[in-house]
């Protein structure tokens, strides 16, 4: 039983409970070897559970700790305490997004967008290092004061091992914000943790998630299978933006990386045009092996028959499902609103341009993003972008692309997964640096294409 005082692997004292659900126990604790504060949390695990399942608590809960982000909770330490695994996450003095839609009701539209390119960032950057959440949600977006998002709980769901649908008909995940395919019995994928997020922005928007918030989870899982969404009432560019992102078919749905562009756009007030859907069903490319589906017209009788119980977990025991296939990326223009923290942009012979934009600072320090466009006829199968360090500057923590440095010289590469720029698409990355000026200085940046 853990208690407060308790003192986890030697290390964190617990102090006071913050949250509780079907997931674990969320601890404020401090750090005694480095005087911080820390956020621990105790995950439930059967006492029956064998000791694969322990190990894979583990070793999936290290696979989060990988990921820095500066809008994802970072993920400190994985440790053990009375035989449950925990997770030592940093602490944020903040409100979920569930608790500011209580106290004020539906946000405004640019809002919305702001923290939603917040938080589809993070996620785009897991992705990248093939971690699906499985469980975004309000409860899981935390805004600081300043206006920060950041989203929490990464790999959580995962750790704890429980497949969508069990042998035992236990099918874990919360209904509200749950992907039509998932709800049918398929397994959570990067497709729908773009669902999850658009859910969770149309709740923002509307005051509700998309398929409503019947008490009847049978009933709320049924009409969630058959894709039964209501359209936002609020029209406009965000309305648009959230139609994509809530696709019934994963394969409709942008990648990540590209709701993040488009959220940004609509954020600046800049025009997004979603593709029109298609009529043809993609399939998925599977990653690993899957989990049978059940049909979506027979989820509810299944899940009846089964003896359904509903947790807040999302998880699979095997690989993520696999990404959506390719779709196209937005048609944002081109001209951002000005802004003095924005350098020129670069474009080469082979019609690839970058602009770098100051998105942050702080005494000491800045975050930047760079925005590589394909200005030429047809797509590009790689990038780089790379530019000169002014004095007193330094470049870390890159996400959504390959850093590396030498001397004052940076060059960035593309990722993997985002290698190919299609014509008129765009990609982004960003990374964290330092400064001993006061003000951010604005490097000249070149692109090159392949």
């Amino acid at each position: 039983m853990t208690e407060q005082g308790d003192l986890v692997a030697e290390r964190y004292r617990l102090l006071a409970p913050i949250g509780r659900g079907g997931m674990g126990v969320v601890w404020r604790a401090r750090d005694e070897r480095l005087d911080r504060p820390v956020a621990v949390k105790v995950l439930l695990v059967d006492s029956g559970a064998d000791e694969q399942a322990m190990r894979r608590a583990m070793r999936e809960g290290r696979v989060a700790a990988k990921l820095r982000h500066p809008h994802a909770i970072m993920v400190h330490d994985v440790v053990e305490h009375d035989g449950k695994p925990c997770l030592v996450m940093e602490f944020l003095p903040a409100k979920s997004l569930a608790a500011v839609l209580a106290e004020r009701g539906p946000l405004p539209a640019d809002e919305i967008a702001r923290l939603g390119a917040q938080v589809a960032s993070a996620l785009a950057a897991a992705h990248a290092e093939g971690i699906v959440h499985r469980d975004v949600k309000p409860a899981n977006v935390l805004l600081a004061d300043d206006g920060t998002a950041k989203i929490a709980d990464f790999g959580i769901s995962r750790a704890v091992g429980e497949a969508t649908v069990t042998g035992a008909g236990l099918i874990a995940g919360t209904p509200a914000y749950l992907a039509p395919e998932v709800a049918a019995g398929g397994e959570a994928s990067f497709a729908s943790d773009v669902f999850s997020l658009g859910a969770t922005l149309y709740a923002a928007l509307e005051g509700r998630p998309p398929f409503g918030d019947d008490e009847n989870p049978i009933a709320l899982l049924r009409r969630i299978a058959d894709g039964a969404s209501v359209p936002p009432s609020r029209p406009g560019p965000l309305a648009d933006v959230l139609s994509w992102l809530l696709r019934t078919e994963p394969g409709q749905r942008p990648e990540m990386a590209t709701a993040h562009d488009a959220l940004a756009a609509v954020a600046e007030g800049r025009s997004v045009s979603p593709p029109p859907a298609r009529g043809a069903t993609l399939v998925l490319p599977a990653r690993g092996p899957r989990r049978r589906t059940v049909v979506a017209g027979a989820a509810g009788a299944a899940l009846v028959a089964a003896g359904v119980v509903i947790g807040v977990l999302i998880g699979s025991p095997g690989e993520p499902s696999g990404e959506a296939a390719p779709s196209e990326r937005p048609p944002v223009e081109p001209t951002a609103p000005e802004s003095t923290a924005q350098s020129p942009t670069s474009e080469s012979s082979l019609g690839c341009e970058a602009r770098y934009t100051v998105t942050g600072s702080w005494p000491g320090g800045f975050q930047a993003e760079v925005t590589v466009r394909n200005t030429g006829a047809g797509s590009l199968t790689g990038w780089t972008v790379s530019w000169e360090l002014s004095e007193g500057q330094t470049v870390t923590d890159a996400w959504n692309g390959e850093l590396a440095r030498e001397g004052s010289a940076v060059t960035v590469r593309n990722a993997d997964w985002n290698a190919v720029v299609s014509e008129g698409g765009s990609v982004a990355f960003g990374f964290n640096g330092g400064t001993e000026s006061a003000e951010v200085v604005r490097p000249s940046v070149s692109c090159s294409g392949d």
